[in-house]
């Protein structure tokens, strides 16, 4: 049974939500879990000892937090250039066989923005080619108002930028905004931003410092819907 948690923040609410924006791996699509193998595997395959802690140590962080990261456990030659290379390769390969999977309650709760009239978009540490390459056939692309990646800010996540321009782009500020988040880097980037942060965990859950950045957790995307009625009651 899916559920909703309130975190504490509602007190910080001033406006109506006008808009939700969406991370895409782990929240849209079922593809955290498809990053963390495929990150390992290609670590391993170049000699470099990842286990799961590791991967999901640098999910959605920008390059240069995940290169600090990857020196500072596996030493200074380790190369985060070179093993994401053969991460994308591997993962490509194994997508482009298998396809990926959406998330459960996605069509709901986009299908209830609309009839709203709550604006969308997707904030993402991916490049948008990759973004409409997943996308594709699902029929989510033309449905979302704006789309923006890492590759169009500064900086990345956990930094708030990819979020400020987000919200930007839809003519919104940020706390007019829910920003929709399964990992802490992006969970501090969005709450740096200044938007409501919906944690809907993918591979592990929120501590009592990501708890402190949350306006909820929901188990599903269509249990947003509750939380949005709620907020702009």
């Amino acid at each position: 049974m899916s559920a909703v948690e309130y975190c504490g923040r509602k007190d910080l609410l001033k406006h109506r939500i006008k808009g939700v924006l969406f991370d895409m791996d782990g929240i849209i699509l079922d593809t955290e879990r498809l990053y963390t193998r495929f990150w390992m595997e290609a670590a391993n395959s170049l000699g470099v000892p990842m286990r799961l802690e590791h991967a999901l140590g640098i999910r959605s962080t920008n390059h240069v937090d995940a290169e600090a990261k990857l020196k500072a456990w596996f030493g200074p030659e380790t190369s985060h250039q070179q093993i994401r290379k053969r991460r994308i390769e591997m993962m490509e390969a194994y997508i482009n066989e298998n396809g990926v999977e959406l998330k459960p309650g996605i069509y709901p709760l986009m299908d209830y923005l609309k009839s709203q009239g709550i604006k969308t978009a997707i904030a993402t540490s991916s490049p948008v080619e990759r973004v409409e390459q997943h996308l594709a056939g699902t029929g989510l692309s033309e449905r979302f108002d704006a789309i923006t990646t890492a590759y169009m800010v500064k900086k990345g996540k956990p930094e708030p930028d990819i979020y400020l321009l987000a919200a930007e782009k839809l003519g919104l500020q940020p706390d007019e905004c829910i920003a929709l988040e399964d990992s802490p880097s992006g969970i501090t980037s969005a709450f740096r931003a200044g938007c409501h942060t919906i944690m809907i965990p993918d591979q592990d859950q929120p501590t009592d410092e990501l708890r402190n950045m949350l306006y909820a957790k929901a188990d599903r995307l269509d249990d947003v819907i509750s939380i949005i009625e709620e907020m702009n009651k």
